[in-house]
C-alpha cells in the first residue's frame, strides 16, 4: 500500500484529492495538512512514501518544504501538484529534489499513474511545462535579489525593505536596480510581477 501525504490549503480540494486517491486499491492517504509549516512534522510522524505538495501554501511554500523533506524523510518522494504551471517553479522543484511536477487540471487517473511512476524511480513532469522551462532558461535573480524583491512586493519603502532584509538602504537600491535590469522591467513592482509570473520568486 502506497502511503500518501497531502499538502493543500483549500479544504475542498484537499478532501476531493484524498477521496479520489483513496479509491485507488493500492493507495492510502495517511496525512493531510493545510500549511507549509506542517509538512515536515506530519511527514516525520506518518512516514509517507509520497508527499503531494501544493506550492503556494500559508506559512511556507511547498518548494521550501520539499527541500527539507529530503533531509527529514529521505525515503519520501515528492510530487508537486500546483495550479501555477510556471517554468521557474519547475526548476526550483527539481533543485529541491522533487520527483515530479504536475498541474492540477489533469485527470485523477494521471495523478495516480504519476504517483506509481515516481515510486518506481521515474521523474514525472507535465510535458508542456517541461518545454516552457527549457525555453525560459534559468532564474536570472540571485538569492539576495529574490529576498529584496520579496520584501518590496507589498510596496514597502526602501528603508522598510532594508530593515526587513538587514541590509543598508544603498545595498537594497543596488539589488532592486539589478533585479529590474535582469527582468527587463521599468520599476520594482513590474519586476516583482514578472518574477512571479516566471516562478522566480
Amino acid at each position: 500500500m502506497t502511503r500518501i501525504l497531502l499538502a493543500e490549503d483549500q479544504g475542498m480540494m484537499r478532501g476531493a484529492l484524498a477521496l479520489l486517491l483513496g479509491l485507488e486499491a493500492d493507495m492510502e492517504v495517511v496525512a493531510q495538512v493545510a500549511t507549509g509549516d506542517a509538512i515536515v512534522g506530519a511527514a516525520v510522524d506518518a512516514r509517507p512514501d509520497v508527499a503531494l505538495l501544493d506550492i503556494e501554501l500559508p506559512g511556507r511554500s511547498g518548494l521550501d518544504a520539499a527541500a527539507d523533506l529530503r533531509t527529514a524523510v529521505p525515503d519520501c518522494r515528492v510530487l508537486i501538484l500546483t495550479t501555477f504551471g510556471r517554468p521557474g517553479y519547475l526548476r526550483r522543484a527539481m533543485e529541491a529534489g522533487a520527483s515530479g511536477f504536475l498541474v492540477k487540471d489533469g485527470p485523477v487517473e494521471e495523478l495516480a499513474a504519476a504517483i506509481r511512476r515516481v515510486l518506481a524511480g521515474e521523474r514525472v513532469i507535465d510535458p508542456a511545462l517541461a518545454a516552457a522551462a527549457l525555453s525560459a532558461g534559468p532564474n536570472p535573480l540571485t538569492p539576495r535579489e529574490r529576498d529584496v524583491l520579496n520584501a518590496a512586493a507589498d510596496g514597502a519603502t526602501v528603508a522598510d525593505v532594508a530593515g526587513r532584509v538587514h541590509l543598508s538602504q544603498a545595498t537594497v537600491r543596488n539589488y532592486l536596480s539589478a533585479a529590474i535590469g535582469k527582468t527587463g522591467t521599468r520599476n520594482r513592482m513590474e519586476a516583482v510581477r514578472t518574477a512571479r509570473q516566471n516562478g522566480w520568486l
